[in-house]
């Protein structure tokens, strides 16, 4: 099953207790936007002490802090208006991806990772980088052809024998035709 907006669970959880709050926070920055305290305290403006202290349920979250926290996360979620490559992968696959920013051709393409399970999950997740600005997407042979179908950017396939990097350029030359 296809998991909910990453911030909707986020203020469900923070509307459950603290705790569930802190575990769907922690889950997000380390499985799904596998930034760190440090980055989040730059996105939000709230002190990495401060986080710090949430994260270990040594201080509850105030409105004002669990306001913050949103925004910074919407802002990593949904991007800016700077051109990005859709990556559809397992966790595993993008762990293996070194480079966040691919530089193709003389341009610099920021990729933006999606973890799925599923291949409901990857349908879902191609969708969502149509909707947030993605010029291409990059996916596992076994979705792509599904996903070709429902998106209007070029897909490229994922090929064992080939590098993620190259499908990266691949996707981004195709967007650029």
């Amino acid at each position: 099953m296809a998991q909910s907006d990453p911030i909707d669970r986020l203020v469900r959880a923070a509307l459950i207790s603290d705790d569930e709050f802190v575990s769907t926070l922690n889950n997000l920055l380390k499985h799904e936007l596998r930034i760190s305290v440090r980055e989040l305290a730059e996105k939000s403006g709230i002190s990495q002490s401060s986080l710090y202290k949430l994260l270990h349920r040594r201080r509850s979250p105030n409105l004002s802090t669990l306001r913050e926290i949103v925004r910074a996360l919407k802002k990593l979620y949904h991007g800016s208006d700077e051109e990005f490559i859709g990556l559809i992968a397992a966790p595993p696959v993008l762990e293996s991806v070194e480079e966040r920013v691919a530089d193709i051709d003389g341009h610099h393409m920021r990729v933006r990772e999606y973890p799925v399970h599923t291949m409901e999950d990857a349908i879902v997740a191609a969708v969502r980088a149509e909707r947030e600005g993605a010029i291409a997407i990059v996916c596992a042979p076994i979705v792509s052809s599904i996903i070709e179908q429902l998106v209007h950017v070029p897909v490229a396939t994922i090929i064992p024998r080939e590098s993620v990097q190259r499908a990266i350029e691949l996707a981004a030359r195709k967007a650029w035709i």
